[in-house]
């Protein structure tokens, strides 16, 4: 990928370049599914985590669980969820929101003071295209998307997953894979709103690295 490609990735529809990673180990939760689909979903987060060379957690020492994954049928189900108003600020007037703009997805943050994601929120309505998806598509691609705040457009014409011809098997796309571990280098700050982030991403992604295990490798499904 090219550094403009890069920054790209997280450029916000305002022009603002806005990145961050996780600051903390990921204490996942999954609400709505089956134990099979369940069984998919943390896959999927482990095998994403485990890429990056972060960390996994039982429980968070401030939320029990920082990363709550909601599956559901309609948008007003969310209103019914004990507490989740507490969580999610105006969680009615999102709903609305949501309802009419007929969305079927919705990611949203709490940073810590250093700017690092602190804990994410995943709805996804089971509807329409979406619920059409193979899980392990549908749990992929909703990992990559919770490791990074990635822009606006990151996904909006190019999926982070490709198909193999060969074997039709569903992977996470290679340059994606290396933008990710990249951001999680030791050396790289959780957060930035600088461009010139972008360029020491790319420096990083010209690097010689050691391939993941095939256990660790997220492009096997």
């Amino acid at each position: 990928m090219t550094p403009a490609e890069i920054e790209a990735l997280f450029t916000r529809t305002d022009g603002a370049y806005a990145f961050a990673r996780w600051g903390r180990p990921i204490a996942p939760i999954v609400f709505g599914v089956e134990d099979s689909t369940l069984a998919t979903v943390k896959g999927a987060i482990e095998a994403v985590v485990t890429l990056a060379g972060h960390q996994m957690a039982e429980t968070d020492p401030e939320l029990g669980s920082n990363l709550m994954v909601f599956f559901f049928r309609d948008w007003d189900e969310l209103t019914g969820v004990p507490d989740l108003d507490r969580l999610i600020p105006d969680l009615a007037p999102l709903v609305a929101r949501l309802k009419q703009a007929d969305a079927s997805q919705y990611r949203a943050f709490r940073f810590d003071d250093q700017g690092g994601i602190q804990a994410c929120f995943v709805f996804l309505r089971m509807a329409g295209a979406v619920a059409k998806l193979p899980a392990e598509t549908l749990a992929l691609t909703q990992a990559v998307q919770m490791m990074l705040t990635w822009g606006d457009s990151a996904f909006a014409e190019t999926s982070p997953l490709a198909v193999l011809p060969d074997t039709g098997a569903t992977i996470l796309r290679p340059e994606i894979a290396g933008v990710i571990a990249a951001a999680y280098d030791r050396m790289m700050p959780v957060a930035a709103a600088d461009r010139s982030h972008a360029l020491r991403l790319f420096a990083r992604l010209q690097a010689p690295v050691t391939p993941p295990s095939d256990d660790a490798n997220p492009t096997r499904h």
